[in-house]
């Protein structure tokens, strides 16, 4: 099997370390033998390739940023960045299972989490021992998860929790939930375990998007929560979103996966398609779509390595990450379009990636902020002017 070699215009490669280079290719050569082969399979069943979790385990890709004394890999933010990038190429709800385990839900715990919530959760979490899900949008509360409905209320011994939380990625398969709920007004998160009574999350079933990856609901029934099961650091709905930056980070790097698939795709065909005598890659036109294609990967690319050495720097602030996630989802989505179009007809079989992950660039492109949302976090830090209200 030839190693995917990916799209590097302006050698990208060369400012990375040897370390990051052999993290990439260890993840590239696992997409290519592990996901690809089984993907589309799951897709058009609605199901998740669990029997990858232990293997994606095995290779460090669950919380790989955190400490090794919690069975995790310490590695900085541009090789998870660069592991996402390439989980992404294989499908996005696989990229979405490693984020959402990694950065909303490990990093809750991590940053907020007690010593022994800490020490029981992250090495079971890390070796995919156990999976997690985080619980913050509500059936009517997506865009402005301030509005919640989900309480908690003190009771002898810990909390009595009432709500639902919907679009919950892992959400059915999840043994803990990070969940977030107004406690006397104050939004606190909540470790809430499957076995909790009262709790259930039923998956949600008839997604034309993101089909291989579990969608759920949460349902909490006066759920008692022990009071160790409260992350003791919560303080307000700032902590979620920072959680949600993480996972915006992620997905910034993740969607370039998507777009390189795209473009090889599109590539590759457009030189051996022929029609009126040569190749349609012979034509301007499709050399256009091409050339876009390749500038916006190559665009996106130092965007995120940038932002990703400014996280490793602690520089990095909440606008830039996204700006990244804002351009990125757009040209990625934008990009499998103009892929499909070059294919023709054939770009909607399965036979090829490209419909697939325009399907799933629709909900990546609205989930953890949507387009419009990202656009006034970014007008707000430049105008200095809230436009939210």
């Amino acid at each position: 099997m030839n190693m995917f070699e990916g799209a590097d215009y302006f050698d990208v490669e060369s400012l990375l370390s040897e370390e990051e280079v052999l993290i990439r290719n260890s993840v590239r050569e696992f997409v290519s033998k592990e996901i690809i082969p089984v993907i589309e399979t799951h897709y058009r069943n609605g199901t998740f390739p669990i029997e990858l979790v232990p293997k994606m385990a095995e290779l460090g890709l669950l919380g790989i940023t955190f400490p090794e004394k919690y069975s995790c890999a310490n590695l900085n933010y541009v090789s998870y960045g660069l592991i996402n990038q390439e989980l992404e190429r294989g499908d996005s709800g696989i990229r979405s299972f490693v984020s959402v385990q990694s950065s909303l839900v490990m990093y809750p715990i991590f940053v907020f989490g007690s010593d022994e919530q800490k020490n029981k959760w992250l090495p079971l979490l890390g070796k995919g021992e156990k999976i997690g899900c985080f619980g913050l949008t509500e059936p009517d509360y997506g865009s402005n998860p301030g509005g919640m409905l989900t309480k908690a209320e003190k009771v002898d011994g810990g909390f009595h929790l009432n709500g639902a939380k919907m679009w919950i990625t892992n959400g059915t398969i999840a043994d803990v939930a990070v969940v977030w709920a107004k406690l006397g007004g104050a939004v606190r998160g909540f470790l809430v375990e499957k076995e909790f009574k009262g709790f259930s999350a039923p998956e949600m079933k008839g997604k034309h998007s993101l089909r291989a990856s579990v969608t759920s609901e949460l349902i909490f029934d006066n759920v008692f929560i022990p009071e160790e099961n409260l992350l003791p650091k919560t303080e307000g709905l700032k902590n979620a979103l920072m959680c949600l930056n993480q996972a915006r980070y992620s997905i910034a790097w993740g969607v370039v996966g998507s777009m390189m698939t795209c473009y090889d795709t599109a590539l590759s065909y457009a030189k051996t398609r022929i029609q009126f005598s040569k190749p349609i890659a012979a034509y301007q036109l499709t050399q256009d779509k091409l050339v876009y294609m390749i500038s916006e990967i190559t665009k996106a690319q130092l965007l995120n390595l940038q932002l990703g050495r400014l996280k490793d720097k602690g520089n990095a602030k909440h606008y830039q990450v996204s700006l990244a996630k804002r351009n990125n989802c757009e040209k990625a989505l934008e990009m499998a379009h103009i892929s499909r179009e070059i294919l023709g007809a054939n770009g909607i079989t399965d036979e090829y990636p490209v419909m697939r992950h325009a399907a799933n660039l629709e909900s990546v492109k609205t989930y953890e902020g949507t387009h419009e949302m990202h656009t006034l976090i970014i007008g707000e830090n430049i105008t200095g002017i809230s436009a939210f209200e």
